[in-house]
């Protein structure tokens, strides 16, 4: 079967999947495949006329006046619903010991009084429509409800259109926490059924949320001797997306699959700060940096298990993945196209744990790839020769020519994945435009600007004390296999961290292993390493805004080269994973 894909805006419709934080629940997998669409939607204004949701509490939205039931927004703070001017935001003017931010971050008392909060205080489902040009939806049951099952909130999306110019659009603060932070609980296989945070995008809407972010304010903070400078700080806020969640949430759709959600964000899109489950609906996501983020370190889980996920970061923050989980991704069904920037070294999916694709459709595009952990359905990783600039067609056919799946990224990158139960094991050709391409088959990588294929962390020895290591390691940046005493051939230290000396490696200490190929014997023979992609006028090389979320590892290293076949036009797929390199036009493949 064709799929084509057009990345920006292409929806696909998918009956959405509810699924099932508890450790024992089986992994909740779609197994319907993705309908092929091109159908684009001119999503500029929500719905304007949204009908009644029964059975739950109906909020309409206008800078005329917010009604609740029909009834005017209340202003006591005793009611389920209410109305205040007192969003959180970073405030300008503020000395260092205020908080993280930088002038960027900073918005003025007046720019976030003009805001109004419409504040959810109670369980319950909230049907949410109209438009409002400066507001926030925030909901907060309270310091209990993380420990509260009863502590539930389903916000139905019903053709509603938020701007947020000082923090996110949609903000769950409090509510029930299904999910537990324990490392030595924690698997990729998350049930979120639970969770108090719920989003519903209704069928036949079309949602908009532009929002901004709230940069790292301190709750209370320790000062160096001479009072000039914060040694250690407990935050009081900082949320990094236009969509945010401090609790597990999950994204459902309608029993159409028809809604849309479009975000747009100034920083990250849609954050978790533990899981995140996708179930159905038709979420877009233009943002600054990464797409979706879920931060609690080694822990959280991202899970797609249907409807159509479009993400396209536009780099204006210098950098961004598409999807990044600080813990695991896992996508079971649906359509996910992930776009990271184009010229940062960012990936379209990222985890620092591992990536699982056991169904649906995935096309990321990025200039860096992350570990893709054991999965139940084939993928492709092709990485090129040279930056593909955007808006070019890749083509995949299979043996008797058929397209298996094809694409038009908007974004420049260097990988590229492809996944899909069409992708068979057997021969295929891959084209851009009308010009056939050629690759080296080989797992590894080759290089732009460095790989994220390392997955996982270290293994520390107890008495580990991160406070000896020498200034500027980070031992997740080490590769795979790394061994002090064996260094390798041609080895250069000056391509380490600053202060890193092997010697001083800690006692016990058990880096990850480094993937075959990926010594230093295996780099050019002349020492030439790949020219990153060309940064865009004012870029930033990479510079993370104050407040912007991120993985903690990574590296943008030079190119290395690994053994590979000799270069053919036949992409030969096996069952799991396969990998080409120095993909191009055949007479530019190695």
């Amino acid at each position: 079967m064709r799929k084509t894909f057009k990345t920006g805006l292409v929806y696909v419709g998918i009956a959405a999947m509810l699924a099932g934080c508890g450790q024992s629940a089986a992994t909740t997998a779609t197994t319907a495949a993705a309908t092929a669409a091109e159908t684009t939607v001119e999503a500029t204004e929500a719905s304007s006329e949204a009908s009644i949701v029964e059975g739950a509490v109906n909020i309409v939205l206008s800078d005329d006046g917010i009604t609740v039931d029909g009834e005017a927004i209340s202003e006591s703070a005793e009611d389920a619903v209410y109305a205040a001017n007192d969003i959180v935001y970073y405030e300008e003017g503020k000395d260092f010991k205020y908080g993280e931010g930088t002038e960027d971050d900073e918005h003025s008392k007046e720019e976030a009084d003009a805001h109004t909060v419409v504040h959810i205080t109670k369980p319950g489902t909230y049907a949410v429509s109209g438009k409002i040009s400066a507001g926030q939806i925030a909901i907060d049951l309270g310091e209990d409800a993380e420990e509260d099952p009863e502590a539930v909130v389903t916000l139905i999306l019903n053709g509603v259109d938020i701007n947020c110019s000082v923090a996110p659009g949609v903000i769950f603060y409090n509510v029930y926490e299904c999910g537990t932070k324990d490392e030595e609980t924690a698997s990729n296989n998350v049930d979120t059924t639970e969770a108090g945070a719920n989003v519903v995008i209704a069928d036949g809407t079309v949602n908009n949320v532009n929002g901004s972010y709230v940069a790292r304010i301190y709750k209370s903070i320790e000062l160096n001797e001479a009072g000039t400078e914060v040694v250690d700080s407990k935050k009081l806020h900082k949320y990094d997306a236009a969509f945010y969640s401090k609790m597990s949430m999950n994204m459902n759709g309608g029993e159409e699959g028809t809604g849309v959600l479009n975000i747009s964000a100034e920083n990250e899109g849609l954050d978790s700060e533990l899981h995140l489950t996708l179930n159905g609906g038709n979420i877009n996501i233009v943002s600054g940096n990464d797409g979706i983020n879920t931060n609690e370190d080694y822990i959280s889980v991202t899970t797609v298990n249907g409807g159509t996920l479009n993400i396209q970061v536009d780099g204006s923050t210098g950098e961004g993945d598409g999807i990044d989980s600080n813990g695991w991704l896992v996508i079971n069904g649906g359509t996910v196209i992930a776009e990271a920037c184009s010229f940062s070294g960012d990936a379209g999916i990222d985890s620092d744990m591992g990536i699982h694709i056991n169904g649906g459709t995935v096309i990321a595009t990025g200039n860096m790839l992350d570990h893709i952990s054991d999965s139940e359905q084939n993928y492709a990783v092709f990485n090129f020769a040279d930056r593909q600039g955007g808006g070019e067609e890749i083509t995949l056919k299979d043996a008797d020519g058929n397209v298996v799946i094809s694409c038009a990224p908007e974004n420049d990158f260097t990988y590229l994945i492809f996944s899909d139960e069409a992708l068979a094991d057997g021969t295929y050709t891959l084209w851009a435009g009308e010009t056939q391409l050629a690759g080296s088959a080989g797992e590894g990588r080759m290089g732009g600007f460095g790989d994220g294929m390392m997955g996982g962390r270290p293994e520390m020895p107890e008495d580990f004390d991160p406070e000896n290591m020498p200034e500027g390691f980070d031992p997740k940046n080490m590769p795979e296999g790394f061994d002090p005493e064996n260094m390798p051939e041609g080895f250069a230290p000056e391509n380490m961290p600053e202060g890193f000396a092997p010697e001083n490696m800690p006692e016990g200490m058990t880096p990850p292993e480094r993937p075959e190929g990926a010594g230093a014997e295996n780099q050019p023979a002349d020492g030439s390493t790949a020219e990153p992609p060309a940064m865009p006028e004012g870029g930033n090389q990479g510079q993370r805004p104050q407040g912007g979320g991120g993985r903690p590892g990574g590296g943008r290293g030079g190119r290395g080269e690994m053994a590979a076949a000799e270069a053919s036009t036949d992409f030969a797929i096996a069952a799991g994973g396969s990998y080409f390199s120095f993909v191009g036009a055949e007479a530019d493949a190695k």
